[in-house]
């Protein structure tokens, strides 16, 4: 268990690109909303079912050539969505 000075529990999350388990708040989670869309959610919270990657580019050139966000959400994604997921990753980082 990762743990702060404070005593309190780090929660991680795997990244599924690499597959690294790392601090959920140094991951950028991308959601898939109950209505079908696929998002970048920053905040951590909102509703959907929810895949985490580095904020990193090369992470995310790894999922998108593995997949592995597509597996990890149970659906398909087109480019334009891998465009607004690298925004999002460059305004976070």
């Amino acid at each position: 268990m990762a743990q702060a000075l404070t005593g309190k529990k780090i929660p991680l999350r795997k990244c599924t690109a690499c597959g690294e388990m790392i601090a959920k708040k140094d991951l950028l989670r991308v959601i898939l909303t109950p209505e079908g869309e696929i998002l970048p959610d920053d905040t951590g919270k909102k509703n959907g079912r929810g895949a985490y990657i580095c904020k990193n580019k090369e992470c995310l050139a790894k999922a998108k050539k593995t997949k592995a966000l597509e597996r990890s959400l149970k659906t398909s994604i087109s480019d334009e969505v891998y465009q607004l997921i690298t925004e999002a990753i460059e305004g976070l980082g």
